[in-house]
């Protein structure tokens, strides 16, 4: 029997010395892509910063939440184009909501495009609902695009 992706993946804390492969996915991922200096700033103040290897220790996806006051706030959640719908996104987002837990949160807040109907369908299967719209809040080719706020009660 093979093995199922999720036992040949591991997940690791995010180090600076990524950031080049990161900055890579980031780019082909999205048409707005963070810069490295909004990464290098996440990792200066501590944020849970996570990344997910193959067993060649190829970077797949990776991950940045803030937490403060009971509040867990998903800043990132990436997967590389090339490993889209192998549940990579999930699999980021359980140990997310795990580390979340684990640290008393109540709540985890999340902002995701209107448009970004897979991510929108992986936060629906997780419990998120929508808790709001942030109007203009992502830049686009035509202008901008409003935000959907998504909300998960961990109480």
């Amino acid at each position: 029997m093979s093995a199922l992706p999720s036992e040949l993946w591991t997940l690791e804390p995010m180090h600076a010395s990524q950031l080049p492969r990161i900055l890579d996915i980031e780019r082909r991922a999205y048409p707005f892509p963070w810069t490295e200096g909004i990464f290098r700033d996440c990792l200066k103040v501590g944020y849970s910063a996570w990344i997910v290897q193959d067993a060649r220790d190829e970077i797949l996806a990776y991950a940045l939440m803030s937490m403060a006051v009971g509040e867990a706030h998903i800043l990132n959640l990436c997967v590389d184009p090339s490993y889209h719908g192998q549940g990579l996104g999930r699999f980021m987002l359980d140990h997310l909501l795990r580390i979340a837990r684990s640290a008393n949160m109540t709540l985890v807040l999340l902002e995701v495009r209107r448009s970004n109907a897979s991510a929108r369908r992986l936060y629906e299967c997780a419990g998120f609902s929508t808790f709001g719209v942030r109007k203009g809040y992502y830049p686009a080719h035509d202008g901008r695009e409003d935000a959907l706020v998504l909300g998960l009660d961990l109480v």
